[in-house]
């Protein structure tokens, strides 16, 4: 694997990694708002930034399929993110953790196996 090769994996990794952990927090404040405005998107990307990670990590023949997905769902967490982005900083945290992690998915959807 090139240099260039490795360095996008883990600029992949490192953006799924703050992809979780904003969707997840984002999810736990709607949670405990007793709101659901964006709780099952942020799950559902929280759960494909984690295979997509776990791909990449273990230089699965599959990433650039995971890769796909990923970036799929988080420009729709994004989308999904930025309509309240401006009341609630966890929204506009999140949106821009998914517009990252989806640029950086992006780079991989070319080497899909399937």
């Amino acid at each position: 694997m090139l240099d260039s090769e490795m360095h996008n994996l883990q600029n992949c990794i490192a953006a799924c990694q703050e992809a979780i952990r904003a969707c997840q927090t984002c999810a736990a404040e709607d949670i405990r708002a007793g709101t659901s405005l964006c709780a099952l998107i942020n799950l559902d990307c929280s759960d494909i930034c984690t295979a997509t990670m776990n791909a990449m990590a273990r230089n699965s023949i599959h990433h650039g399929d995971f890769a796909a997905v990923c970036a799929h769902v988080c420009r729709a967490c994004a989308t999904a993110c930025s309509v309240h982005a401006e009341i609630h900083a966890h929204y506009a945290a999140c949106q821009i953790a998914c517009e990252k992690c989806a640029s950086e998915c992006v780079k991989h959807v070319k080497e899909r196996h399937i």
